[in-house]
């Protein structure tokens, strides 16, 4: 029971998690684009057509992770309000969040559909390695710290 006579309200750590997710895809993308497409200006989203279309595609990636960013902190305001949010949850999915984005991006965006490279007229291999390496070290530290939060929120046994 808490001061007020409640019980306390349940963690949930399926949307925690689900909310990290939201928050990690965000960030990353927004990452990328800020320092890659517009800091570093070595690639648009879609490299493929004209200087206008690449800009536009990335108006267009920018607008989606804004959408998303907001979605997912709404949701994570609502976990707080309702005293449900799975702290190791939320960090487990965030870590799988940009990881998943990275992954995503160096593998589908760069190597299958092609739509831009990490940079031009440079030995792409280092730069895939290392992006590539970075995404499944952030996904295996997210996949860590998921599993290790399942217990998270259970109330101990009686003389444990």
């Amino acid at each position: 029971m808490t001061v007020s006579g409640t019980r306390p309200s349940p963690v949930d750590r399926r949307r925690s998690l689900l909310t990290g997710t939201m928050l990690g895809i965000a960030i990353m993308a927004a990452a990328d684009e800020v320092v890659f497409h517009q800091l570093l200006g070595w690639h648009h989203f879609y490299d493929r057509s004209t200087p206008d279309v690449a800009l536009l595609s990335d108006g267009l990636l920018q607008t989606a992770y804004l959408v998303l960013l907001v979605a997912g902190f709404f949701r994570f305001a609502d976990l707080r309000r309702r005293a449900t949010l799975a702290h190791r949850s939320t960090w487990g999915g965030f870590l799988l969040g940009l990881g998943a984005f990275q992954l995503l991006d160096g593998v589908v965006d760069h190597k299958l559909l092609r739509l831009h490279q990490v940079r031009y007229g440079v030995d792409l291999l280092p730069y895939d390695l290392f992006w590539n390496g970075a995404a499944v070290v952030l996904l295996l530290i997210g996949a860590i710290l998921t599993w290790r939060s399942r217990s998270e929120g259970r109330t101990p046994a009686p003389g444990h």
